[in-house]
């Protein structure tokens, strides 16, 4: 493939490292501060409330680029590191400010040696950091949703099947503070998608997979369910629908008991769409004060938390997903062929 062999460009090089090695003061703030990545893209503004949420004046860093179509970027606070997926290139990738981009994992989904020919893209795709700070990964190839010890690298199934069928390929995941997981499980990486002979699932899902084990369906409405996020009370679930014909965010209410109630459609972007706003409803992550960051037409769509648009990440390019990163006031894009990240005003959950 024309894209899989292209050089990965990485923005920072040794000689940029030694030039903030000599700076005056010598320290890591002084070391940043001199080691500029290209700036690119625009902030569009549709409400004054934006500026709250981050510098309308404010523009992307490309940290590296040359992917094939980068995915589910996780950050690990341990480690100060970002991990995400090149789903079709079936490999992960990790990127730190000191180290820049590494290979993480290789294959990251479907085994070398295993047939590749069913699938249309056998990598990793949602990558999140568990609560007991193992990785949570929704892998197209190993279609489940799988657990890796960061130390070791051993990774074990959670879930790979509903009913006794072989789920499709799961796409993106959230967990809560129980453990609960909920996941969605669209066919995007099954060559011929519905039409696969691999599909066993007769709906494209919306899971919850209790502590326990149990899977529940939730929801198998919709065409497309992709990036899945919660508010910050876990008693909202948020999912976007990648439907070229439906482009929405869902949500739905967790009762403490556990029980589900669909709210119906949260916000409709399809009036976004168009052919200069490349992108459809996928990955999102939500900050402290309910701000919901949610790739879409166009970018990264910035959302109040009663779901009014009040702005959009603009990088000329379709956006998969987000994360925040650093000290949670910095917000990494996974964009087409991509990596970038941007300053916000907002901290993302589980910086506090």
């Amino acid at each position: 493939m024309k894209q899989q062999r292209r050089r990965l460009v990485i923005a920072i090089g040794a000689g940029a490292l030694a030039a903030c090695a000599r700076s005056p003061s010598n320290t890591l703030a002084a070391s940043l501060k001199a080691k500029r990545f290209e700036q690119f893209g625009m902030i569009e503004q549709f409400d004054p409330a934006l500026a709250k949420v981050i510098d309308p004046s404010a523009k992307l860093s490309k940290l590296a680029e040359g992917f094939s179509w980068s995915e589910g970027p996780a950050w690990d606070r341990k480690r100060s590191q970002l991990y995400f997926s090149d789903v079709p290139q079936n490999k992960a990738f990790v990127w730190s400010e000191a180290n820049g981009l590494q290979v993480f994992l290789d294959p990251s989904g479907l085994p070398k040696g295993e047939d590749l020919t069913p699938f249309s893209s056998a990598g990793s795709n949602g990558l999140i950091m568990a609560r007991d700070g193992s990785l949570l990964i929704a892998s197209h190839g190993k279609r489940a949703v799988t657990r890796m010890d960061l130390d070791s690298k051993v990774e074990s199934i959670l879930s790979d099947r509903f009913d006794g069928k072989k789920l499709n390929s799961p796409n993106d995941l959230v967990e809560t503070t129980d453990g609960t997981i909920f996941f969605t499980d669209p066919p995007y990486g099954l060559k011929g998608q519905d039409d696969s002979p691999l599909k066993q699932q007769p709906v494209s899902g919306i899971y919850r997979r209790a502590a326990n084990g149990a899977l529940t369906l939730i929801d198998g409405s919709l065409r497309r369910p992709n990036g899945i996020a919660l508010s910050p009370d876990q008693k909202t679930l948020y999912v976007a629908n990648s439907d070229s014909e439906r482009q929405i965010l869902k949500s739905y209410s967790i009762a403490d008991d556990g029980s589900i109630n669909d709210n119906g459609v949260f916000f409709d972007a399809q009036s976004l769409a168009g052919a200069n706003a490349p992108g459809l409803p996928d990955g999102m992550c939500v900050a402290e004060t309910g701000h919901i960051f949610a790739t879409g037409p166009g970018g990264v769509l910035i959302l109040s938390p009663q779901g009014k648009l009040l702005g959009r990440i603009n990088p000329g390019k379709a956006c998969a997903n987000c994360a925040f990163g650093n000290d949670g006031l910095q917000l990494y894009l996974t964009a087409t062929d991509m990596l970038a990240r941007i300053p916000i005003k907002v901290r993302g959950l589980g910086f506090a």
